[in-house]
């Protein structure tokens, strides 16, 4: 049996799952919807995620394992791909929800300030993703099938709802990865995919006040309003989605 044939519809059974940027928020959500629909699970963030590791695995006896990486060290990404492959682990799946969000003001910041919230945005929100698809595509690609989801933003679609433009210039900047990478891949059986959230209320968005009457939902989306979204992408029930970038945003903006 295939890894194209090994599931089916919103099925994840015998498929090797990767989140990266696991430990928190939308990754922690879409660990435990992955395990619910049977995954194979690494789970990987800057420390380990060893607590939750053993905590999916107790509640749905799933192979998971927890790894440390930091998405902006190119030479960690690529050691990360070394040992899963050398494991018999590498990924079909992968989720990629690391990143960072800074709320310094475009003019009112310090300019050095505001210099160094722009490389640090830069330096995980995209070339984290480029690193990460440099190193795990290729496999997928080698091997005809594999899923590819990264986190977007409506900030990179609208500049967002209280987003400076640093942060929107980044996720902008993830949905066009996303789709060169889909144009690349596809004909090799890769679909490579995002999300665009809207205010989730996760560690990133608290203290923030987002004017409810924004958003027809009428509040944040909760982690779990993203993380199922992006199992579906994961999914061989996701086959015709290439360079997709799904609004999941409570209505703010359609696309």
């Amino acid at each position: 049996m295939t890894k194209r044939d090994a599931a089916t519809g919103f099925d994840l059974s015998g498929l090797n799952v990767l989140v990266i940027g696991a430990e928190l928020g939308i990754g922690r959500a879409v660990a435990w919807a992955c395990a619910k629909q049977g995954a194979n699970l690494t789970l990987a963030d800057l420390a380990a995620p060893d607590a939750l590791a053993v905590e999916i695995a107790a509640a749905h006896g799933s192979s998971v394992s927890a790894k440390a990486v930091d998405v902006t060290d190119r030479a960690a990404v690529e050691a990360l791909s070394a040992a899963l492959d050398a494991a018999g682990t590498s990924p079909d799946c992968l989720a990629l929800t690391a990143g960072v969000i800074k709320y310094g003001k475009w003019l009112e910041q310090d300019p050095d300030d505001w210099e160094q919230d722009f490389r640090d945005l830069s330096d995980i929100n995209v070339k984290g993703p480029i690193n990460v698809a440099r190193a795990f595509l290729p496999g997928m690609q080698a091997r005809g099938w594999g899923r590819f989801v990264l986190c977007g933003s409506i900030a990179g679609r609208m500049g967002g709802l209280m987003a400076e433009p640093h942060y929107a210039a980044s996720k902008g900047a993830v949905h066009a990865l996303t789709r060169w990478l889909s144009l690349r891949y596809a004909k090799d059986g890769v679909s490579v995919n995002a999300v665009a959230p809207g205010a989730v209320a996760t560690r990133m968005t608290e203290g923030t006040d987002i004017d409810p009457a924004r958003v027809p939902l009428g509040r944040k989306l909760t982690p779990d309003e993203i993380a199922w979204p992006i199992t579906y992408l994961l999914s061989p029930a996701a086959s015709g989605m290439v360079g997709a970038v799904m609004d999941v945003n409570g209505g703010v903006i359609f696309s």
